[in-house]
């Protein structure tokens, strides 16, 4: 089809000069193959002279058949993108989700832990006397500590933990690089795990990855997964277990404990705050208690 010359430079394009990441590339290709399936099944030939009452009606066609405003939005998110490089490359002359509005999503507050349910899963849980529980428990910590994402734990190296410093560095999304302190009790914890995993492993682990399998290999991220959605499981009823649940319990605490709020941006790695406001609105029920110890007419 004459269409996949020109999704094809486009993905070029987002890969080699927009530097998008290798996954997320394959999603704009799967968004921009189920527009050409739409366009093929409703005979409107390429995707590239489509017109935005086609836009429209794949938008109807994609909700009817049952797909999240979310998921729609992502797509018709592509879709913006990729008619906009046409236009750039004077492929086209309008584009046509130019005028087109996204659908309007629920927000989804994000689920976290309370402070006590982490102690208890920390301090109480029992973690086997083994390189692997050591193990499990610092991945637990770090993620609670620092709240790093699963990706920036699971591709972490001895070279970006300062012990002197008191730092952590990470190369979050788009390599944009963040600093992270950690207290004097973290880098207790950190000496302990790295003293236990060097003579399980010897001097050939010392500065290559900071968390290795029980084989000596780096992690990956179905391990971390299973080993958080593992704990979290012991402690609360939350419906999500996912390590992203300890990032945004990370933030919470913060915010709970009066952190300003740019300050939590940047140690989050956010681009902008719009992403960290949300945790503003995530603990009704201390802010509630909040209300009723200060304000002088508020009512038991």
């Amino acid at each position: 089809m004459e269409q996949t010359d020109h999704i094809d430079q486009y993905l070029d394009y987002m890969l080699s000069e927009k530097r998008c990441s290798q996954l997320t590339v394959v999603a704009y290709a799967g968004d921009l193959r189920l527009l050409a399936q739409f366009a093929d099944a409703n005979g409107l030939g390429s995707i590239d002279t489509l017109q935005t009452k086609h836009i429209r009606s794949w938008m109807m066609n994609l909700l009817e058949s049952g797909q999240k405003a979310r998921s729609v939005n992502r797509k018709i998110a592509t879709a913006r993108s990729y008619y906009r490089f046409l236009c750039r490359e004077e492929l086209i002359e309008k584009n046509p989700c130019a005028v087109i509005d996204n659908v309007k999503t629920p927000k989804n507050l994000p689920q976290y832990l309370h402070a006590p349910e982490m102690d208890l899963m920390l301090d109480e849980c029992d973690f086997p006397d083994t390189y692997e529980g050591e193990r499990d428990r610092m991945m637990l910590e770090m993620f609670y500590l620092t709240g790093v994402r699963l990706s920036e734990l699971v591709n972490l190296a001895d070279n970006q933990v300062d012990l002197y410093r008191g730092t952590i560095t990470v190369d979050g999304k788009r390599n944009k690089q963040r600093i992270i302190p950690f207290t004097k009790t973290l880098e207790l914890k950190i000496k302990s795990y790295l003293d236990r995993r060097n003579a399980e492993f010897g001097s050939a682990a010392v500065g290559g990855p900071f968390f290795l399998t029980i084989k000596g290999k780096p992690v990956y991220a179905k391990l971390v997964y299973r080993v958080v959605n593992r704990h979290i499981e012991m402690v609360s009823t939350i419906s999500k277990k996912s390590p992203h649940v300890l990032r945004h319990t990370f933030a919470t605490v913060l915010l709970n404990e009066g952190a300003d709020m740019l300050a939590i941006k940047e140690l989050l790695g956010h681009s902008s705050l719009a992403a960290t406001e949300i945790y503003a609105h995530s603990d009704f029920q201390h802010m509630h208690k909040v209300y009723k110890q200060a304000h002088p007419r508020a009512e038991d």
